[in-house]
């Protein structure tokens, strides 16, 4: 395997240490070339490591992409890997014109890069900004870039994270204090408590508010100084306002430092104040020597420092707290040598460089896989899912969250895209790309490069709601099929369908369809009626079965804002807007006072949709007698289901939430409002209170206490059912991945 690197080659601090120790450290285990835009001390330094290192100096672009090509050219190369404006501009072209595939990796905010210039943040930063939207796969050195390109409208399943490392066990010569003063003509008394900063002086770095801060610390700490080091423009204009703010004797510029790790041998407390930064060495290269640690609370970092264990962190400009940490720093030598320590074992633990090298390498074996299924078949998505998603749909999303995870749990590499009505927050949930459901451009366009169209969960063939609902779910599978892309009806409730129009539509597309599964006995008659027999379609079990339920120190987190009580009984209530809510509402306030004054239990009632579910919640609490709880603000499916585990049972018309209690053991009595709710309940061997619209307020009554009075005995009964239905929602996606993988789906009995 070989790999090219390309950079632009001016880089210092961290992007130069990235790059420089990964190529040395992969030219290990496989064939690596850094190729610079220019000679200088990064060239030089990757040739002092004996890197396969090439410099091609800027004599136009063209010339750079021939003379890159040429490097390229010399022997079989398998990946491009660039870094920053220069090489992602470049690596574009050649790949353009070679067919290589390409990844990036992004060390900072891209958008702050250029902050000093503007002439270049239009020029570089604009170019760059829409390079970075042409390249499929990015590499970023902290979760905080990861969460950032995914807010932007990356695809998130294409983001890779690695941390930056450094090596923790390699000898490092000692550079004495006395030796380190005279060679950067540092002023300062040998035995002053050094506080240090070393970064470019450059606006991102923010050194105003170092500096700020250095004027209280050292009012109070005179034996305190302050050692900047670090090149950059800056530097005139900072050291006039230490002037301004009479600390010019107590702060040096010491200009570029060589050797970073002479530096952090020679100061006490470590400090940065940037306001933007992917993961900076400088953190990790002053926890080599065990400094104690101050930063602004940016990018990565707080993965490594956990504020108040073994450093501190502040929010980017905030003087005050910054001269605060440094006080408890000043003021205790114990407490410096006690986080520094604490730090060291943190980084020696997760941002080794053998680690950075490993991470590195899985992501190249990641990338060309995912080419070569491209190659395979000329397809870039897997699986294209469409459904009731981004409705705010607890339900929907639990379906949705549950197929993504159980398929990668199986399959890491498979990808998806979403089609959804809030495509921003679908990606942001749910780690996926998505589209608006609407763009009927962009679902051609995603239709063609995808090989398995999934049509997934919930009610989306019927009529009940609408015909205009069953023409777009139809015309989408129909519009999939003429696009080259396999087709499935996934867990589906099938029906009613009403109108022979629409029954004849259903007819002819669900038979072309590659294979249906169906969440319920009754969708398998319907779909005997409607005459589907082409497709392989069997009963399976609604895909949330399958979700796992958020950390019960995220449940406790959420029980704890709703006012959850620790003792007593609970019990919950999902309840949604229905044709007959008027009468409803009544019957439904009743039996929640009921559940106070009988049993001593506390009402919870938890919505399923909002905003909807909420305002039919509060309509039914304003006729209480009793105090009810109310969860109002939006949670995730995940979250909402172990919120649910916490309860002694569950009264539902909102069919999920039912399956959020059947997965979390939960007893549950059913307010049927339409045939998939009855179904499910049968399936799950559990009773019904009643049917919306009968309005019997006392038979509900009586029901729910038999269901209360056997709550024991129907909780035995689910766990004997529990894990049946997650076989049978498994199947699921055992059909889907048959399906990607190109071979024709085959019944399970």
């Amino acid at each position: 395997m070989r790999v090219v690197h390309l950079i632009g080659g001016g880089d210092e601090g961290g992007a130069k240490s990235h790059v420089l120790s990964l190529v040395k450290a992969l030219s290990e285990h496989m064939d690596v070339s850094l190729v610079s835009f220019r000679r200088g001390p990064f060239h030089d330094d990757a040739l002092t490591l004996g890197i396969d290192a090439y410099a091609i100096p800027s004599r136009g672009l063209w010339s750079e992409v021939r003379r890159t090509l040429k490097i390229v050219r010399r022997s079989p190369c398998d990946l491009l890997h660039a870094h920053g404006a220069k090489g992602n501009l470049i690596g574009l072209l050649v790949r353009t014109l070679t067919g290589i595939p390409m990844i990036t990796t992004v060390h900072s905010d891209y958008r702050l890069d250029y902050l000093h210039s503007l002439s270049k943040k239009l020029t570089y930063g604009f170019i760059n900004s829409l390079a970075l939207r042409r390249i499929r796969h990015h590499v970023c050195v902290s979760g905080n870039l990861r969460d950032m390109l995914s807010e932007r409208g990356f695809d998130p399943q294409h983001i890779h994270s690695i941390n930056n490392g450094i090596p923790f066990d390699n000898a490092i010569p000692a550079c004495t204090r006395s030796d380190f003063f005279a060679r950067y003509k540092v002023p300062f008394p040998e035995n002053s408590l050094v506080i240090g900063i070393m970064a470019r002086l450059t606006p991102v770095k923010d050194h105003e508010t170092f500096l700020r801060a250095a004027v209280a610390v050292a009012a109070r700490f005179p034996e305190t100084r302050f050692l900047i080091g670090g090149p950059g423009d800056l530097q005139p204009q900072l050291e006039k306002l230490t002037q301004s703010m009479g600390i010019a004797d107590k702060v040096h510029f010491a200009g570029k430092i060589f050797d970073p790790y002479d530096f952090f041998q020679n100061i006490d407390i470590n400090v940065l104040t940037s306001i933007s930064e992917g993961f900076p060495y400088v953190i990790l290269e002053g926890a080599r020597y065990a400094k104690p640690t101050v930063s602004s609370r940016v990018g990565g970092i707080a993965d490594l420092i956990h504020h108040g264990d073994n450093g501190y962190l502040f929010e980017p400009r905030d003087v005050d707290a910054l001269v605060g940490h440094l006080s408890r720093f000043c003021e205790s030598a114990a407490l410096r040598k006690e986080m520094g320590l604490r730090l060291f074992v943190a980084a020696r633990a997760e941002y080794s460089l053998e680690s950075m090298c490993l991470t590195q390498m899985d992501i190249y074996r990641r990338v060309f896989a995912d080419e070569a299924r491209t190659r395979r078949d000329g397809k870039r998505v897997d699986i294209a899912l469409l459904g009731y998603y981004g409705f705010h749909n607890s339900g929907d999303e639990a379906i949705l969250k549950a197929l993504t995870d159980t398929v990668r749990r199986i399959r890491p590499d498979i990808s998806f895209t979403v089609l959804s009505r809030d495509p921003r927050e679908t990606r942001s949930s749910m780690k996926v790309a998505a589209i608006h459901r609407f763009n009927v451009l962009r679902s051609v366009f995603l239709l063609r490069r995808t090989r398995l169209f999934v049509a997934g969960g919930g009610s989306l063939i019927q009529d009940n709601t609408s015909t205009r609902s069953i023409l777009y779910y139809l015309g989408m599978l129909s519009i999939a099929k003429i696009c080259g892309a396999r087709t499935m009806l996934l867990a589906n409730g099938l029906g009613p369908i009403s109108k022979p129009a629409n029954r004849r539509w259903a007819h002819r597309v669900l038979n072309r369809l590659d294979a249906i599964t169906l969440r319920d006995p009754d969708s398998l008659i319907e779909a005997a009626a409607l005459g589907i027999t082409r497709p392989m379609t069997e009963v399976t079990a609604d895909p949330a079965m399958l979700l796992v339920p958020a950390s019960s120190g995220d449940t406790d987190a959420l029980a704890l804002r709703i006012g959850l009580p620790e003792q007593g009984p609970l019990i919950g209530f999902s309840i949604r807007k229905w044709s007959d809510t008027e009468q409803t509402i009544p019957a439904i306030a009743r039996m929640a006072d009921h559940c106070v004054s009988a049993y001593g239990a506390t009402p919870v009632f938890l919505p399923m949709q909002t905003p909807e579910d909420v305002q039919v919640s509060r309509r039914i609490m304003a006729r209480m007698k009793w105090k009810a709880l109310l969860l109002e603000e939006p949670c995730p499916p995940e979250g909402l289901m172990s919120l649910v585990g916490r309860l002694d049972l569950m009264v539902g018309m909102r069919l999920h939430s039912l399956i959020y209690a059947a997965n979390m053991g939960v007893p549950m009595a059913g307010l049927v409002y339409e045939p998939k709710v009855s179904s499910f309940l049968e399936a799950a061997r559990q009773p019904a209170i009643g049917s919306i619209g009968d309005g019997n307020a006392d038979a509900w009554v009586e029901k729910l206490d038999a269901a209360w009075a056997q709550r024991i005995l129907l909780a035995e009964r689910l766990e004997i059912r529990k894990e049946a239905l997650r076989a049978a929602a498994t199947r699921n996606t055992d059909v889907a991945l048959t399906l990607i993988d190109g071979y024709p789906a085959r019944s399970s009995r």
